[in-house]
């Protein structure tokens, strides 16, 4: 089992740790700031230093449990000792862009009561579905403008865990249609940007919604009845500083 070092601190951009299993294309370790992927967010990229010598990490992949690490050439031995370093830029421009998002999943929530049913994103774009019965540009623009208000808020981004049986009983917590908290975890991690929105979620994000910069609102399209979708797009700004061990 790798300790998830991105859960607790989305900030940590460089981290040692030991190799416990190897595969043909990578590695599994004992410790990792490195997310594998997940609930709409991309795994993160960067560099294993193994005496020395760099390997990119172009990936990840979760099998049989574990998550591998996937590298790009032959993988260093099980007990090898080795330093990670994330790409620093790319991972706080996806942690920009997933902050955004639950800014905008609590904007709708709160101002139209509607659930989300599908979303996506990547650098700087994303896109969220809701259930909603219209979708038109004044619309968009009218939540555009919202979003714009909660970045000039700035907002605190807060990290939490709660036990199974205390997740249970705060429904409120699932904010899409279809529960896709994975079963059996021993925590749920929440997040909470204060004021605004509160959820399940194991992905990164910044510390406050003025670090995700300006928010645009890019398009809008109908996906079927009571399925609409919006599209949003982040302006580059420089990586916050982050922190190694």
């Amino acid at each position: 089992m790798t300790e998830p070092l991105y859960q607790r601190d989305a900030y940590l951009a460089a981290f040692d740790a030991q190799v416990t299993g190897v595969e043909p294309d990578g590695v599994v370790l004992d410790r990792s700031a490195f997310f594998p992927g997940g609930g709409g967010q991309p795994p993160d990229t960067g560099v294993l230093e193994v005496e020395g010598a760099e390997l990119a990490v172009t990936g990840s992949q979760r099998r049989e449990g574990r998550v591998v690490l996937l590298l790009d050439g032959d993988p260093p031995p099980a007990g090898a000792k080795v330093r990670g370093r994330l790409d620093w830029e790319r991972r706080h421009t996806l942690m920009r862009t997933h902050t955004a998002l639950h800014m905008l999943s609590g904007v709708i929530g709160r101002d139209y009561g509607a659930l989300v049913t599908g979303g996506n994103f990547e650098e700087q774009k994303a896109r969220m579905d809701f259930e909603l019965s219209s979708m038109s540009a004044e619309f968009a623009e009218a939540v555009e403008r919202a979003l714009r208000v909660e970045v000039d808020a700035d907002r605190p981004v807060h990290v939490s865990f709660l036990s199974p049986e205390e997740f249970s009983a705060r429904p409120e917590l699932i904010r899409t249609k279809a529960n896709l908290v994975p079963q059996g975890l021993e925590v749920v991690r929440v997040i909470d940007i204060e004021g605004l929105d509160r959820q399940a979620d194991g992905g990164t994000h910044v510390a406050s919604t003025g670090e995700v910069g300006t928010i645009y609102v890019v398009g809008h399209q109908s996906k079927g009845k009571g399925n609409k979708r919006l599209r949003i797009a982040l302006d580059p700004v420089p990586a916050a500083p982050a922190h190694a061990e």
